[in-house]
């Protein structure tokens, strides 16, 4: 940190600036200031003063929560004599601090947890707190905190510990488990009815339980069990002492998930669970209870009768209505959807009730709707013909609910689709009246989503709805994000005005322009582009994209839809679109000069465009800053290496991608490192695959040149990446690039694998053994067998 260490008194005013300025700017200044502290060296005696002084919450929360991080991720900035200091420090802190508030005592708890992990010098850290704070009543909701959130640091993806430290750990937790159970019964047996104390008792057992080291016949026959269950029963439980009984309890049922080797705790739990399931037997009597709960709902969901327009949401009544259809959703399965859907149904058929009635209780039957199976179920395909056949006279709020209903049956009329033709119809109508538009456009939104297999047969309507979008007065949000498997129709030149007006506008027009999305039926829609010329001409016309580039340039969420609608006109038009490129490739280089949005990298050229991506890239943190640009640029460089891999490696260009890609193994962002492993793995495949191509001796010593020159930095960038920055679900992406390495040139990758392991780290900064001489060699047999 530049300038030294900084005083206290200028860090409580960066505090107070970072909860309590109101200028956002000043917010901003103060976290980059205290992010550049805690990654200081200086964190460490500032956070531990900043507790001392116990000044605010905010200051300490602050420095609780620098202390948890420092020794998180920087453990090994201490020297090992000061571990033991450090430990006493925290523990003293926890206790002073322990009335200040719930959240600080967690990131101390997190922050002592973390220590013992990494502190191979405190042995028998759980006898170690229990037997200095068990005895002290107002120590026990922390000592129990520490206790909670310890099993769960053991697996903690923040703390790389190794295999053999953890081992240890979990060793040491089992052995001390029986004596963290009988404190819990202890708790739970004074705590009376202390909700608090009871809640935390059942996380720290379910914390336990979910480690895997409780004693099988000594939990089947301890009075915690039948304290947990004795709360399930209990009707007078509160909900947030319930669930974290429940949870608790769905915690010991995954640990004993092998039930041969577990059958004294299994019948326990069977029994209680068993229990349980008589007392909800009594749930057929109140059937009618919650079937008249849902009638009264209806009745209070009902709108005034002199109301004029559609239901406003955003009101109290508004809110009001979507907590009553979330409680619906939340009862209806006790009682059945189909059945209460029916009856609902039935009191609009047997009468002639007055619009706010029939409204209310559509409201509920589009609440319900969804949770109904769709198959073969004539009162949906009813309800349905009878909505579709509303006049337009009914009232406008009537027509806005059966709207929403029809949205929902979206899967019945996947199951139905004759039906389509009078939905569409029917929502067209909503399009044209503005109260009615967004609603409807949500609605064709799911229908499309979840009917796409029929959708083909329908592109000429869609595309006269995408025509007629300026008439429609349609909100942006009208349709929401595009989704997978949506088929939306191309707006005409309509549309090109949306791109002079507003970013909602152009946004708007674009959004629409997204039709033929991969997951329209294959090759129908493309047929269907190919063979009507005069639509294949309007994808092909530029001026709609070209005009929208130049007018919003500088907004990533237009020029993102942008290069998405050209990206998908390229695909079904084919070789119509070559007109199309050359003008906006010269435009997209030229805009990426000034924005570099990493939308053009997979739209546009590698060569044109790599440049300026890598000094983008090169900044400080520019990884990490720009993740989707470092995605664009490898799937981009994966589509050469796939289509032309001899011209990208003979190009100048493919050393300063080499780097790049070696740099970016580290970044832990999914889709941006899939990109990299994927590119680094198909660029060394094409060195042995194909073999009986014409140029595949050139592919073979091209790929060798590269491994020549970074084959050993990229394995030992993979191994340390492995070790210390990825997260497990990419490491099958890191074993294929491996492979691919092995594969090419076995003996050298053995040396480079070699020299890879001996460069790790043998000891954690705790003193703890990370890994052996035998388990390093016994790994470099089982990878290169």
């Amino acid at each position: 940190m530049e300038g030294g260490k900084p005083s206290l008194p200028l860090v409580y005013q960066a505090v107070q600036a970072l909860y309590h300025d109101p200028d956002p700017a000043g917010k901003e200044r103060a976290s980059v200031w205290l992010g550049e502290l805690q990654r200081s060296m200086y964190a460490w005696e500032i956070s531990d003063q900043l507790l001392q002084l116990k000044q605010d919450v905010e200051s300490c929360y602050f420095a609780a929560q620098t202390m948890k991080m420092k020794i998180q991720t920087a453990f090994y900035e201490l020297p090992p004599e000061t571990h033991t200091s450090l430990r006493d420090s925290l523990l003293s802190h926890i206790q002073n601090l322990k009335d200040l508030s719930p959240i600080i005592v967690t990131q101390l708890a997190l922050a002592i947890a973390d220590l013992a992990l990494q502190m191979a010098s405190w042995k028998g850290c759980v006898h170690t707190l229990i037997e200095k704070y068990s005895n002290d009543i107002s120590s026990m909701p922390f000592l129990i905190e520490i206790l909670t959130v310890l099993p769960e640091e053991v697996h903690s993806r923040s703390l790389r510990i190794g295999a053999n430290r953890r081992t240890e750990i979990i060793e040491d937790l089992a052995y001390y488990s029986t004596t963290v159970v009988t404190l819990l019964v202890t708790c739970a047996e004074k705590s009376g009815h202390d909700e608090k104390m009871l809640i935390k008792v059942f996380r720290c057992l379910g914390s336990w339980f979910n480690l895997g080291v409780l004693d099988n016949n000594f939990m089947a026959s301890n009075q915690l069990l039948m304290i947990l269950f004795q709360v399930l029963q209990r009707d007078e439980t509160s909900t947030n002492l319930h669930e974290a009984a429940s949870d608790c309890v769905c915690s010991a049922l995954y640990a004993i998930e092998n039930v041969a080797i577990h059958v004294p705790l299994a019948m326990q739990l069977f029994q209680g669970g068993a229990k349980l399931l008589s007392n909800l037997y009594g749930i057929v009597v109140f059937k009618p209870y919650i079937q008249r709960l849902l009638h009264s709902l209806a009745r209070h969901c009902q709108l005034d009768p002199d109301h004029e327009g559609v239901p406003e949401d955003t009101d109290d009544f508004g809110e009001f209505r979507m907590r009553v259809s979330d409680l619906v959703k939340d009862v209806i399965f006790l009682v059945g959807s189909m059945e209460c859907f029916s009856q609902l149904y039935s009191t609009l058929k047997e009468g002639n009730p007055p619009w706010e009635v029939t409204e209310a209780v559509l409201f509920i039957m589009a609440s319900i709707a969804k949770s109904i199976d769709p198959e073969n179920n004539p009162t949906l395909t009813e309800v349905l013909e009878q909505i579709v056949l509303l006049p337009e006279t009914v009232h406008l709020a009537v027509r806005y609910t059966s709207i929403e209903l029809v949205g929902e049956m979206s899967e019945v009329i996947d199951r139905n689709p004759c039906m389509l033709d009078p939905v569409l119809n029917f929502l067209m109508k909503g399009l044209r009246e503005k109260p009615l538009a967004s609603v409807a456009a949500k609605a064709i939104h799911n229908i499309c989503s979840v009917c796409r297999d029929h959708m083909a047969q329908h592109f000429q309507g869609l595309l006269d709805i995408a025509r007629s979008l300026d008439s429609f007065a349609l909100h942006s949000a009208g349709f929401g994000p595009p989704a997978p498997g949506e088929d939306r129709g191309v707006s005409e030149r309509s549309v090109c005005s949306s791109s002079h007006g507003t970013e909602e506008a152009a946004g708007s027009g674009l959004q629409y322009w997204e039709v033929i999305r991969p997951h329209c039926v294959a090759g129908q829609t493309g047929c269907y582009l190919q063979t009507h010329k005069p639509y294949s001409r309007e994808w092909t016309d530029t001026s709609m994209p070209e005009e929208t580039l130049n007018a919003h340039q500088n907004d990533n969420r237009i020029v993102e839809r942008c290069c998405r609608c050209l990206r998908f006109a390229v695909r079904c038009v084919g070789k119509g679109s070559a007109s199309l490129l050359q003008p906006l490739v010269t435009q997209m280089v030229s805009v990426y000069q000034v924005y570099p949005h990493s939308c053009f990298l997979y739209l546009g050229s590698i060569l044109a465009l790599c440049m300026p991506t890598f000094q983008l890239l090169e900044q400080p943190n520019g990884l990490r800053n720009h993740p989707d640009t470092v995605d664009d640029l490898f799937r981009l460089a994966t589509r050469f290496v796939q289509r032309s891999p001899v011209t990208l490696l003979n190009s100048s260009i493919i050393v300063h991608i080499i780097q790049c890609a070696i740099a970016a193994t580290t970044l832990d962002h999914r889709d941006a490192n899939c990109s990299v492993m994927k590119f680094i793995r198909d660029l060394i495949h094409t060195g042995v695959t194909n073999d009986h191509e014409d140029d595949f001796e050139m592919r073979k010593r091209l790929i060798g040149q590269v491994m020549e020159q970074h084959g050993l930095q990229l394995v030992t960038q993979l191994i340390n990446t492995c070790c210390f920055c990825l997260p497990p679900y990419t490491l099958p992406d890191v074993a294929e690039v491996i492979w691919e390495i092995m594969v090419f040139d076995r003996p050298t990758f053995c040396r480079w694998l070699e020299t890879a392991l001996k460069g790790l780290p043998k000891e954690t900064a705790g003193g703890a053994v990370t890994v052996t001489h035998k388990q390093l060699t016994d790994f470099h047999k089982q990878v290169t067998r």
